[in-house]
């Protein structure tokens, strides 16, 4: 993606994202069977919401083919990184350690997700 200041996914757009990161390529269709489990939603929500994230940069569209197979510009981790980026700049005034004392305060943490969390 040219600017990633243009990656504002909404909450929608998310879930779409998940969906896609999960299954990878898919068409409309398939994204919006998965959605469907989850949360009653219109076919042509799920269509008109994944060409504008088509149009945002969101995602890629291959139109080779009769169904439109759409994909994620960016990776699940490239997408975590820079919501955490922002909210620790915006909300922890770049304190990466307060927003990490923040998490832990707020949930009960496993110590497998410890473990992991050391491993950085």
């Amino acid at each position: 993606m040219e600017n990633n200041k243009k990656w504002h996914p909404t909450e929608s757009e998310l879930e779409i994202l998940q969906v896609l990161w999960d299954i990878g390529p898919a068409t409309v269709r398939q994204v919006h069977e998965v959605l469907e489990k989850t949360r009653e939603t219109g076919y042509t929500t799920s269509l008109k919401t994944m060409q504008i994230m088509h149009d945002k940069g969101l995602l890629t569209r291959d139109t080779s083919i009769r169904s439109h197979v759409y994909a994620p510009t960016q990776s699940r981790k490239q997408t975590e990184s820079q919501f955490v980026g922002k909210m620790i700049e915006g909300l922890y005034r770049g304190s990466a350690g307060r927003m990490v004392m923040g998490a832990l305060s707020s949930k009960k943490i496993s110590r497998s997700e410890l473990e992991e969390i050391k491993k950085y």
